[in-house]
């Protein structure tokens, strides 16, 4: 019995990996339980080939290894059938706001489809677990639940651990709300002037300006203009999808319409 009210499926993943970077590696594990909100939970278990080496330090981590994937599908082979995993699903792991989600979109990206998460709620176990007390996911099967994780960094056991995670969190935490919808707000705040998902631009008197680094502050027309360097380094490097977009965008004078005015 859950303590989380479901008003459709939800979908809670987790991905390991050929490393951290979500543009330069690749998926060699996926494992999704979706949940809905009558009726049993199902699962899907993929391995995949990541068309590149598994470097051994990150074997020692996952257990993965080039051989254990050598014949299985590639992603863009699996594509239909993740897709069709998460169909209309809002979604929820641990770390999946700045690792899975990102990793998961760049990999629909390369084989040509999109997936979109402007519509799905997110609940994020580790965004709960760091506001209240500071730790990694093991720590927090510990803390809330009084388990040891034994099998850490395989998708599967990591799936279970996260959901065990989020029940030790909303039975800990009276205060939190049980809606997923409420949830979302707690792990995925949004900022109305930010321009993407995670606020690297912003809107300032309805322009689009960049809101980091040495450049915080500064027009994105008038980057594209004057430093073609910082552009190219940016659509080069870590920045989210959505960001990457707006700013390849930009560069053709197509700009996000602004925020109506309040």
């Amino acid at each position: 019995m859950y303590h989380w009210k479901l008003d459709r499926p939800l979908a809670i993943f987790d991905i390991e990996a050929t490393g951290i970077s979500t543009r330069g590696d690749r998926i060699v594990e996926l494992f999704i339980a979706r949940l809905a909100p009558d009726g049993p939970r199902r699962d899907f278990a993929y391995r995949i080939n990541p068309q590149m080496p598994i470097p051994p330090e990150v074997t020692a981590i996952h257990g993965i290894s080039d051989a254990d994937v050598a014949n299985c599908p590639t992603f863009a082979e699996l594509a239909d059938d993740i897709a069709a995993a998460f169909q209309d699903c809002d979604l929820g792991g641990y770390n999946l706001l700045r690792f899975d989600i990102p990793m998961l979109e760049e990999e629909f990206r390369r084989a040509g489809r999109t997936f979109a998460v402007e519509d799905r709620r997110i609940i994020d176990a580790q965004r709960i677990f760091h506001a209240r007390e500071p730790r990694d996911l093991t720590a927090a099967l510990a803390f809330y639940c009084g388990e040891l994780h034994l099998d850490a960094h395989g998708a599967a056991a990591d799936v279970e651990a996260t959901i065990r995670v989020f029940q030790g969190e909303l039975h800990r935490y009276r205060d939190l709300p049980r809606d997923i919808a409420g949830l979302d707000a707690v792990c995925n705040p949004r900022d109305k002037t930010w321009v993407d998902r995670t606020g690297k631009l912003k809107w300032q008197d309805r322009e689009v300006v960049v809101n980091f680094g040495r450049n915080a502050g500064r027009l994105l027309r008038e980057l594209v203009a004057q430093e073609p360097r910082f552009i190219e380094w940016l659509l080069r490097n870590d920045f989210p999808a959505d960001t990457r977009e707006i700013v390849q965008n930009a560069m053709q004078d197509k700009w996000p319409a602004p925020p109506p005015q309040e």
